[in-house]
C-alpha cells in the first residue's frame, strides 16, 4: 500500500481525475516531445462525457503548452482498463502522428498505463505492507499503537511535515473560500454561499452554530475547487470540503484541538482513505460518488473520532457506518460540472460524519459489518453501478 501522501495532493481543482491528473500526463509527454508544436489528445468514456465542464481540456494545454492542441472527444467509447482513457498523439507539421501513449487518469491525480495490472505511472515502493484494515487492527493491538502511530511507523517522522503543509492548505482554502463571492463559473449561474452562511451562522444560538459552521466551511472549500483554486484532494477534488470543514471547526470553535492533534488526526484519515483507494477506489468515475464523497466521510469521521478519544473498534466503527451510509451514491454532476450536487454534498457529507463518530463514540465499537467487508461492497456496488452513473452526466440528476 502506498505512502498517504498519494491521498493528499495540493493543486488546482475542480477535479483530481479530470484536471490533476490529465495535466501531469500532459506535462509528462511534452516533456518527452519538447520540440513538437502539434499534438492530438483524444479523450474517452467519462473524461470525454464530461471533460469540458472539469475544465480537462484547458489542464492539458497548460500542460503541452504552447504547442497547439486538437481534442477528440470519444465519450462513447471506453477503454477496457478504465473509463478515464486518453491517447495522446504528437504530430509533425504535416499532422503525421510520430509517437503515441495511452495513459489513465484513476482517481487522486494518479495514472496508469494500465499494465502490470494497473500498476500506477510513478511506480513507488510499498510503504505499507498490510492492505487491509482487519490486519491493521491486529498488529496495533500486538504493538500496542494507535493508527496514527502506525502511520509514523510506516511514514517516518518527516510524514509530520507534510501534513502539516496538507493542513496548512486546508485551512488557506478556507479561509479564501470565505472571503470569495460571486457567480462560480461554468454557466449553470451558480452563486458562492460560503460566506453568506458564514455570516448567518455567528448570528445563530450556539445549539446551531456546529452544524451551521462546518456547512460553510465545507461550502468554502468545494466552491474554490469549483472555481478551480488550489486545494487538497482528500481523497478527490470533488470531495475536498469534507475533511477540512470538520477539523477547522474542531480546531477553531469547538475544543480547539492542538495543530498536533489535528496533524495526528489526519494521519489516520489517510490512512483509512488509502486502504479505500487500495482495495476499491476512490474515482466517481469508475464507483461513482460512494467512492469520492463516501471516502471522505469515512476520513471525516474517523479523524473527529480519534479526537474525541474514540478507542480503535470504535474508529473502525464510525468508518464502516460512514461508507455503509452512502452505499450507492451515484456521481452525476450536472453538465458536467463539479457544482450541482457537488458542492452540498461535502457539506452534508460533513455532517454525517460527525453525526456517525458521536454514534459510535456512544458505542463500544462492537458491530456485525467490518469496514473491510464494507469497502468491499462499496467496489461490487460500484461495478454494478450503470455508466449513466458514474461521471458521465448522461444520468440521474444531470438530466434532470
Amino acid at each position: 500500500m502506498d505512502s498517504i501522501r498519494e491521498i493528499y495532493k495540493i493543486g488546482y481543482g475542480p477535479s483530481s481525475s479530470h484536471t490533476m491528473g490529465p495535466n501531469k500526463a500532459a506535462e509528462i509527454f511534452r516533456r518527452k516531445h519538447p520540440e513538437c508544436r502539434r499534438f492530438r489528445v483524444t479523450l474517452y468514456g467519462s473524461l470525454a462525457a464530461t471533460g469540458k465542464g472539469h475544465m480537462t481540456d484547458k489542464a492539458i494545454c497548460k500542460g503541452l503548452s504552447p504547442a497547439e492542441v486538437e481534442f477528440v472527444w470519444r465519450a462513447d467509447l471506453v477503454l477496457d482498463y478504465h473509463t478515464n482513457g486518453m491517447l495522446f498523439e504528437s504530430q509533425d507539421d504535416e499532422g503525421r502522428v510520430t509517437d503515441s501513449w495511452t495513459v489513465f487518469s484513476v482517481g487522486g491525480g494518479s495514472l496508469s498505463e494500465g499494465k502490470d495490472e494497473g500498476e500506477l505511472l510513478v511506480k513507488q515502493q510499498p510503504v505499507y505492507r498490510r492492505e487491509r484494515l482487519n490486519d491493521i487492527q491486529e498488529f496495533i493491538e500486538q504493538k500496542g499503537l494507535t493508527f496514527w502511530e502506525y502511520v509514523e511507523y510506516h511514514e517516518g517522522p518527516e510524514i509530520w511535515d507534510f501534513l502539516l503543509k496538507v493542513w496548512s492548505q486546508m485551512k488557506e482554502s478556507i479561509q479564501e473560500g470565505l472571503e470569495n463571492d460571486g457567480m462560480l463559473p461554468g454557466g449553470l449561474h451558480v452563486r458562492s454561499k460560503a460566506k453568506q452562511y458564514y455570516v448567518r451562522a455567528m448570528s445563530y444560538k450556539p445549539s446551531l452554530q456546529s452544524r451551521a459552521f462546518v456547512t460553510a466551511y465545507a461550502l468554502a472549500v468545494s466552491e474554490q475547487n469549483a472555481r478551480g483554486e488550489v486545494v487538497v484532494t482528500a481523497p478527490t477534488c470533488g470531495s475536498c470540503g469534507v475533511v477540512p470543514a470538520v477539523l477547522y471547526h474542531l480546531h477553531k470553535n469547538h475544543l480547539e484541538f492542538s495543530e498536533k492533534d489535528i496533524l495526528k488526526s489526519l494521519a489516520t484519515a489517510g490512512l483509512f482513505g488509502n486502504i479505500i483507494k487500495t482495495n476499491a477506489s476512490i474515482s466517481g468515475a469508475e464507483v461513482g460518488c460512494q467512492g469520492e464523497v463516501g471516502s471522505a466521510c469515512v476520513m471525516a469521521a474517523v479523524a473527529v473520532n480519534q479526537l474525541f478519544g474514540g478507542t480503535p473498534q470504535q474508529i473502525e466503527c464510525a468508518a464502516e457506518m460512514a461508507m455503509e451510509h452512502n452505499l450507492g451514491l451515484t456521481c452525476d454532476p450536472v453538465c458536467g460540472l463539479v457544482q450541482i450536487p457537488c458542492i452540498e454534498r461535502n457539506s452534508i457529507a460533513a455532517l454525517r460524519a460527525l453525526d456517525v463518530s458521536f454514534y459510535s463514540l456512544l458505542s463500544d465499537g462492537k458491530h456485525i459489518i467490518s469496514f473491510d467487508k464494507v469497502v468491499d461492497t462499496m467496489k461490487r456496488t460500484g461495478k454494478d453501478l450503470p455508466s449513466l452513473y458514474k461521471e458521465t452526466s448522461l444520468g440521474g440528476l444531470a438530466v434532470l
